[in-house]
């Protein structure tokens, strides 16, 4: 009798993702508002009118996997392309391949996953290609195309966004996915509809991290005669510990450094300490989220809380000081305080309009009064003519002006009544009404 080897059937090895690919619209899960019954992106596949195109979305939710089905219903020859693992080089030999069956009568479909990677200059080699006609670019992306590609390529490409999959869809695949022959239809699998959802619910919309996670528990399931049960100790094992989805270089770390801005801005500090962990968490550089800390506190409390700055300051040594992880406590404990300062933001508003007259308005003069006088010469030419020290006076206070003529009646810093800056406005008024009459 032969003994079979484990890798006389490689397909039956491969990992359930891979098993489980769609190959035709209808297998595909997600994305109905692109390929939902008359939806654009399905009459266009439907059709066979494909033109350029970027797919833009995070990772797992079926960018490739679309890109193959596309090539499977086109007349056109398909290209799979690695902006990975291929340079300038490569794209050059594609492009006369491309070329050669372009003048033979054949289009090409060109598929390049993770096409962000790309430089610009590699970007720019597709361009006279894609203008004649001798490709179809598909490009896939996980990051903003407005900020990683080239504009003159994005331009000649229509971007469709591919959303996360919902808990629903994942149910569906997960489910799809015990019950198929090519995942585990033809083992007896145990598992409860309960850790089927909450599987869905930890892969955070990402298809390919769903079959991992659950080919994980079955892997590690319980064998019990005939039966593989997946038991509560193996689901705490295998989705103990998210996975957060969050690149620092990409969208998402400005989306999240946002949240919890406006977080602490709208006085919600439940919001700031959960955006904040999501931060830290996702190996967010603590003394990065420190230095936002220290402006925030200038930005949004200012004046209102002068003490901000200070603990803000604080804070950042702290973090210097601790390191992660035992600064979380420390920023958590800057990101509250701010949260719970009254708030202002005059010092943000004077800054903006003084740039705006300096930007658009000539440059003016220092006047003479407040001009420093070190030489003889200086002092001949009336450099500091007309000074007034203001020690030197009761109110400690002088009506000279110090701001340029033309611009002597410019006000930049308009104090609010909140917190200890309503303290401020009052004396401010007061030292304007004085210098006025």
């Amino acid at each position: 009798m032969e003994q079979m080897s484990l890798f006389d059937n490689r397909q039956v090895y491969a990992p359930l993702a891979s098993r489980l690919r769609p190959s035709t619209l209808e297998e595909f899960v997600g994305q109905r508002h692109l390929l939902g019954e008359g939806k654009i992106l399905r009459q266009l596949i439907e059709k066979d009118q494909i033109s350029s195109m970027i797919f833009w979305g995070p990772p797992g939710v079926g960018k490739t996997t679309l890109a193959r089905i596309i090539a499977g219903r086109t007349q056109a020859e398909f290209i799979d392309f690695s902006a990975v693992t291929s340079g300038i080089k490569e794209i050059k030999n594609v492009m006369e391949q491309a070329e050669y069956s372009r003048r033979m009568g054949r289009c090409t479909v060109l598929f390049v996953d993770e096409i962000h990677r790309f430089n610009k200059a590699q970007q720019d080699a597709f361009l006279p290609y894609v203008e004649k006609g001798s490709i179809i670019l598909i490009g896939a992306t996980t990051e903003n195309p407005s900020f990683e590609i080239n504009s003159a390529l994005l331009s000649r490409c229509r971007v469709f966004v591919l959303k996360p999959l919902t808990v629903d869809d994942m149910t569906n695949l997960l489910n799809n996915a015990i019950k198929n022959k090519a995942g585990f239809g033809n083992q007896n699998v145990e598992i409860s509809q309960d850790y089927v959802q909450a599987i869905a619910a930890f892969s955070n919309g990402d298809a390919r991290m769903a079959l991992n996670t659950l080919e994980m528990a079955v892997l590690n399931g319980e064998i019990c005669g005939d039966k593989v049960i997946v038991t509560k100790e193996v689901m705490e094992q295998c989705i103990s510990r998210k996975s957060l989805i969050y690149d620092k270089k990409g969208e998402e770390h400005y989306n999240l450094i946002s949240a919890l801005h406006k977080s602490m801005r709208n006085s919600d500090p439940d919001a700031a300490v959960y955006w904040l962990m999501r931060m830290l968490e996702g190996g967010e550089p603590p003394l990065y989220i420190a230095r936002r800390l220290v402006r925030f506190a200038s930005e949004d409390v200012g004046m209102a809380d002068p003490q901000a700055l200070t603990l803000a300051v604080s804070v950042y040594q702290a973090c210097h000081f601790n390191g992660m992880p035992e600064c979380d406590v420390n920023l958590t404990h800057a990101v509250v305080y701010l949260s719970m300062a009254p708030k202002s933001n005059s010092l943000y508003v004077a800054c903006e309009k003084a740039k705006q007259d300096i930007n658009e308005l000539p440059d003016e003069d220092v006047p003479l009064q407040i001009r420093n006088a070190p030489t003889g010469l200086m002092k001949e030419l009336d450099y500091g003519k007309g000074y007034e020290y203001a020690h030197d006076t009761k109110e400690k206070l002088t009506k000279m002006t110090c701001l340029p003529d033309s611009m002597k009646d410019r006000i930049y810093y308009e104090p609010t009544t909140q917190g200890q800056e309503k303290a401020v406005k009052e004396r401010l008024e007061k030292i304007r009404e004085w210098k006025k009459n």
